[in-house]
């Protein structure tokens, strides 16, 4: 069983920035496909952005491209996700998942991010 814990979450302003973790149990972590989702309260839950097992290939949702970054160290078995640029409507609780093909299989407890204006 994977288990993926988040953390870097907080309460900024707008405009501000934020660089969220998640730390993996699994020593085969580069062999799953990592991904960051949030969901706003009354919402559901959302993709936000993703990375192949190598970090050679990412994809974001439209509302975070530009602002935010996906990032992994193998290494440290370690996925990242760096947001600047913060706005209200990114308020949310963040989850990491990994996934081995399709399914996202494994999920974090959510870390929560806080953007005041």
């Amino acid at each position: 069983q994977v288990q993926l814990v988040e953390s870097g979450g907080g309460s900024v302003q707008v405009g501000g920035s934020l660089r969220l973790s998640c730390v993996s149990t699994d020593r085969i972590f580069g062999t799953y496909f990592m991904g960051w989702f949030r969901q706003a309260p009354g919402k559901e839950r959302e993709f936000v952005a993703s990375i192949s097992r190598s970090g050679g290939i990412t994809y974001y949702a439209d509302s975070v491209k530009g602002r935010f970054t996906i990032s992994r160290d193998n290494a440290k078995v370690t996925v990242y996700l760096q947001m600047i640029s913060l706005k209200p409507e990114d308020t949310a609780v963040y989850y990491c998942a990994a996934r081995m093909f399709t399914r996202w299989d494994y999920w974090g407890q959510g870390t929560q991010v806080t953007v005041s204006s």
